[in-house]
């Protein structure tokens, strides 16, 4: 008989709003011993910095992992100019500095349209990208860098939130697989002064949303009933992604 057939646990999917310098990992982690169950997983890793939608499928719902992974996703974030960085974050070493123009809002436009519609993107070495079953980022611990392959990757939409040199606030609509400090570091090297990621929160993935996403403070005290009524279930999530 199929395991499937049989399985008898909590099925769906909790939408997570992830707190900083939690990894991923950590937060499936404690949604195991929340659910009492031990077959979960994510959606999308999130860096530890980051913040906001982690999606964490339970049940029979890691069956539909790869599709939910497949959606488009819409950050936030903040860049700080003047400075880039080894990981292309403000968790890495600063590599350079330069001093930041008084660039005006046009200026700064024309850098950010050079990265909008399709084009590739080199994964940086600080990811989650595997080399012959080794993680990018284990590598680069080693100090090791090695080829990547650019990737196709598209941004159907930005939209600039706050200008106070050196740093700019942003909102960015994109494709899986978009490396939003690439971007970052790419578009202070299109205004020739260097800039690295310095605050990132995921919004949206698909049609989910923070709207109903549980904190992790929450998902580490409340109690398992509710919890379970807090996931999407299958037939929910089959309804919202027929919907265009």
């Amino acid at each position: 008989m199929n395991p499937e057939d049989i399985y008898q646990g909590p099925s769906g999917v909790l939408l997570i709003d992830k707190a900083p310098d939690f990894t991923s990992h950590d937060v499936v982690a404690v949604g195991r011993r929340a659910l009492n169950t031990k077959k979960i997983g994510h959606c999308g890793t999130l860096d530890p910095m980051a913040t906001g939608l982690l999606m964490l499928v339970v049940g029979r719902a890691t069956k539909i992992q790869d599709l939910l992974m497949s959606e488009d996703k819409e950050y936030q974030g903040t860049m700080t100019l003047g400075k880039t960085t080894s990981s292309q974050d403000k968790e890495g070493e600063v590599l350079e500095e330069k001093p930041v123009p008084a660039f005006s809002e046009a200026d700064i436009r024309k850098a950010f349209d050079a990265y909008l519609g399709d084009f590739e993107q080199l994964p940086p070495m600080v990811s989650a990208i595997k080399m012959n079953g080794v993680p990018l980022y284990k590598l680069a611990r080693k100090g090791q860098e090695v080829e990547r392959k650019l990737r196709p990757v598209k941004v159907a939409s930005y939209e600039i939130t706050r200008i106070e040199l050196p740093e700019i606030d942003f909102t960015v609509r994109c494709t899986k697989g978009f490396y939003v400090r690439t971007y970052t570091h790419d578009i202070g090297a299109v205004l020739g002064c260097g800039a690295h990621l310095s605050n990132l929160r995921r919004t949206r993935s698909g049609k989910f949303t923070l709207e109903r996403a549980v904190t992790i403070d929450e998902l580490k005290t409340m109690p398992r009933e509710e919890l379970l009524t807090r996931l999407i279930s299958l037939a929910e999530i089959s309804l919202m992604r027929g919907v265009s």
